[in-house]
């Protein structure tokens, strides 16, 4: 139920977006650049990586949707479930491993944050581009949760599995022509 006064109790993300589109297309072209441009990960990993900084944060409606996402994409979704319940002994593999400890302390304790973090996922391979994009992939997750959470969103099953199908599909990219054109100044209401 979006808590929203100016949206319809049972909105879903999409018309939070359309309500704001002068903060929704930025965040939409970023989403799609992140998660679907150039990266030393997956798209699959990808959507892994924010599927599980969802279920580290509790946030259903994300998790739900982004390892349906990474379903799709050939993930398997036992090991996320593994690793928010036991990360120490989910079966995963040992390059990816430092990222998803990398983000689970980025995510619950970011203060506690130090090079040797950085220095786990160099370590086991990864560079530059892959430290960066597992931090940036963990920040707008962490900020989508807030979001969502913060504004009542809830979707049920079959909402999920068609956003998460969609996202497979069109990517991001796709959402962008829900939303009406920008317009400046204020709308939601005061």
């Amino acid at each position: 139920m979006s808590w929203l006064k100016s949206l319809p109790a049972n909105s879903r993300l999409h018309n939070v977006f359309q309500a704001f589109p002068e903060t929704a297309r930025p965040l939409i072209a970023y989403h799609e650049a992140l998660m679907r441009g150039p990266s030393p990960f997956s798209a699959g990993e990808r959507e892994f990586i924010a599927a599980y900084v969802s279920g580290l944060n509790a946030c259903d409606f994300c998790y739900d949707i982004h390892a349906q996402t990474a379903a799709a994409f050939g993930i398997d979704t036992q090991t996320l479930r593994a690793l928010l319940t036991e990360p120490d002994l989910a079966p995963v593999d040992t390059r990816i491993r430092p990222v998803l400890a990398f983000v689970r302390k980025l995510t619950l304790s970011p203060n506690r944050m130090t090079p040797a973090d950085a220095q786990a996922v160099f370590d086991a391979g990864w560079n530059d581009r892959a430290l960066h994009d597992a931090a940036a992939i963990c920040g707008l997750f962490n900020l989508m949760n807030r979001l969502v959470d913060g504004l009542g969103i809830e979707a049920d099953g079959a909402h999920t599995h068609f956003v998460a199908q969609r996202l497979a599909t069109t990517s991001y990219a796709g959402f962008l022509s829900l939303l009406p054109e920008a317009k400046h100044g204020h709308r939601g209401g005061d």
